[in-house]
């Protein structure tokens, strides 16, 4: 090892960012390795680097013991105390095992793993640079496409560009610089994978704020952001300052601001909406340039509701392929359903008509629920009728006795009639006796 090893390090550092403590400590790790490999000598070793004359020293690490049962890794305390008289038993003593050439194979070796190294270093350094520029937007340069990706050069790093983050109404051609925004970088095996997009909702945001100051700086903030790449968008703003109107500000004087937008993303469209704390409202002006009659809100789903718009505007309030109706729904994160006038006629006298009854239903549960109440109310009475029942069938019980007391009596006017009968009876068989007495 040289100076002109320092000289190199130097020049790594400058070209590649890699500090020179990094390719020190990859070096000695890479010359311990080729010296157990090639020389088969498994002890502990220790590689320590000069850095003023750029030379590298190699030492074997031994214990001082009292008995060495593997000299390889131990030292006898009589050789320790001949060495220096302060040993004692349990230090560690280094000595000087370099070799004067490592030979072909250690120093390929050697290079191997100094490569490795700096290839990692290299990687760590890229993707803590390029982490920096998530959720960013970068200018690079497209080098190569094909039926995978769009490759672009962000001068350290290749970025890639999927089919679903292309511009549909773009071509991308090899040497040409375009500004793309940064999706996520990702630490992949190979080295640090960036992913970049031009249909992401985040790149529009961000040419909004390189274009109009008072976003940039939160004076008018960017609410929400509904897109379909290549054909139209919508942008919803407000302003945190009362005196500023947002929507003016964000299209800027005659267009200007706006307009470079559109030229960025080669003829996309805008609309620039005011968001409101009122989702009526909101929604209403979401749904710009249609102009909206009444919006109402389903009673069952607080995020659905029905708008209602003139006839002559319905077709385009729900826009090409509905696509402004679509945008609107992403915007305002609502379920819209769009209604004529005349639709709208029919529609809320449905509305009313199932209103009315639910609200029947509704009365004649209460009113089953107050007539069941009262029953368990009465249960007491219920009771005392039970009470009656057995008090009457007592009184039947003391009538039906009467009439049999009464029958006993009729009966006793017979018995006594039946008395009568015989003393009649008695009294004509002595008036036949005694004719015959006289008779005789």
């Amino acid at each position: 090892m040289s100076k002109e090893l320092l000289g190199a390090l130097s020049a790594l550092e400058e070209e590649k960012g890699i500090k020179k403590e990094v390719v020190i400590e990859a070096m000695q790790a890479a010359l311990v390795s080729a010296y157990k490999r090639n020389y088969g000598q498994a002890q502990n070793v220790e590689v320590s680097f000069d850095g003023t004359k750029g030379e590298m020293h190699v030492y074997s690490v031994k214990t001082v013991v009292e008995t060495v049962t593997d000299d390889q890794m131990q030292v006898s305390l009589d050789d320790a105390l001949q060495i220096n008289k302060g040993y004692e038993i349990g230090d560690d003593i280094k000595f000087e095992v370099t070799p004067k050439n490592f030979g072909r194979i250690a120093a390929q070796t050697a290079k191997q793993v100094i490569m490795q190294r700096v290839r990692e270093a290299e990687r760590e350094n890229i993707f803590d640079e390029y982490s920096k520029y998530e959720d960013d937007l970068v200018t690079g340069t497209v080098e190569r496409q094909d039926t995978r990706f769009v490759y672009i050069n962000l001068d350290k790093v290749e970025a890639v560009m999927g089919p679903r983050d292309q511009m549909p109404n773009e071509v991308y051609r090899p040497q040409e610089r375009i500004k793309v925004y940064v999706k996520r970088v990702e630490n992949a095996t190979k080295g640090p994978q960036v992913f970049v997009s031009r249909t992401d909702p985040g790149m529009l945001k961000r040419l909004f704020e390189q274009e109009v100051p008072e976003i940039y700086d939160g004076t008018v903030e960017i609410v929400s952001i509904a897109r379909e790449a290549g054909d139209r968008a919508k942008v919803a703003v407000r302003s945190n300052n009362s005196d500023i109107d947002p929507v003016g500000t964000a299209v800027g004087p005659k267009g200007q601001r706006v307009q470079t937008i559109v030229n960025e993303l080669h003829g996309e469209n805008m609309d620039i909406v005011e968001w409101d704390e009122d989702d009526a409202r909101y929604i209403a002006n979401a749904l710009n340039p249609a102009e909206v009659i009444d919006v109402i809100f389903e009673d069952d789903n607080d995020r659905a509701c029905t708008v209602i718009v003139p006839d002559y505007q319905l077709s385009l309030a729900i826009g090409k392929r509905g696509q402004n109706a679509r945008l609107a729904a992403k915007l305002t994160g609502f379920k819209i359903d769009i209604k004529s006038e005349t639709e709208a006629k029919e529609f809320l006298a449905e509305r009313k008509q199932k209103a009315q009854q639910a609200e029947n239903e509704d009365e004649g549960t209460t009113e089953e629920s107050e007539t069941a109440e009262p029953d368990q109310e009465t249960s007491g009475e219920a009771v005392d009728t039970d009470s009656q029942e057995v008090q009457t069938e007592s009184d039947e019980d003391v009538e039906a006795d009467a009439q049999d007391d009464q029958s006993d009596n009729v009966e006793k006017p017979s018995d006594h009639i039946d008395d009568a009968d015989s003393s009649d009876h008695t009294e004509d068989t002595s008036s036949d006796e005694n004719p015959s007495s006289n008779q005789d």
